[in-house]
């Protein structure tokens, strides 16, 4: 079997690697930039990390659209971070005023800046944006990649956006901070999430191992 991390020079790719050649030793995991390595792969992941409008240039620079979205359309797939993010059709972030960062549109929905005027705790503190730590997740519907995974589980995060879509049926993980707010979305063989398996422990191994192991179906929700 052989799973490809897609390289388009964003994002902390070297953990991503090791924590999948740490839960699946029997695997070939490829770091690559190659399209046609992507199309020959098994299994597809796509990380990132920084501005949307960087990552959208260089994903298209690298000429890699193309690999991600035909991975998108039908193999075991998994988005982290920025690569959730992008799966929806666009992002505040990188854009004018009113203005929006076109993305990949295999998702509705869009990716929004967490909102100064609701940055408080209950006891009114002001909460720091990016949101970075640890975090309680949610899981809203049964999902193979959630097997074994406490709900509630601890992963970790550092965002400042985050993903908002029309459609409930998506949504597979919430967290609170301060207002409830999606970090999971599931349909058919993707799945796809905004904080960092590969820094979150033991929740975050034991979710990639799920992926590994994952044929791209999904069970009846509970």
């Amino acid at each position: 079997m052989k799973i490809a991390v897609v390289d388009y020079g964003m994002g902390n790719l070297r953990s991503v690697t090791h924590a999948l050649e740490h839960v699946a030793p029997e695997a070939r995991i490829v770091l690559t930039s190659d399209a046609a390595e992507i199309a020959g792969a098994d299994k597809v992941v796509f990380p990132g990390q920084g501005a949307m409008r960087d990552c959208v240039r260089e994903l298209d620079r690298r000429e890699l659209r193309g690999a991600v979205l035909e991975a998108a359309r039908g193999k075991p797939f998994l988005g982290i971070c920025v690569g959730a993010q992008l799966l929806f059709d666009s992002s505040e972030e990188g854009a004018g005023a009113g203005e929006r960062t076109a993305a990949l549109g295999v998702f509705p929905g869009q990716v929004l800046r967490f909102p100064a005027e609701r940055m408080r705790s209950d006891a009114g503190e002001r909460l720091k944006v990016p949101h970075m730590g640890w975090n309680e997740v949610r899981q809203v519907q049964a999902h193979p990649l959630w097997e074994g995974i406490a709900d509630g589980a601890r992963f970790y995060f550092v965002h400042s956006y985050y993903m908002q879509t029309p459609d409930p049926a998506l949504v597979a993980g919430e967290s609170e901070y301060p207002f409830a707010f999606t970090v999971a979305v599931a349909r058919a063989n993707i799945f796809a999430t905004q904080f960092h398996p590969e820094k979150s422990h033991q929740a975050g191994l034991r979710l990639l191992a799920n992926f590994a192991a994952w044929d791209g179906t999904v069970q009846p929700a509970r």
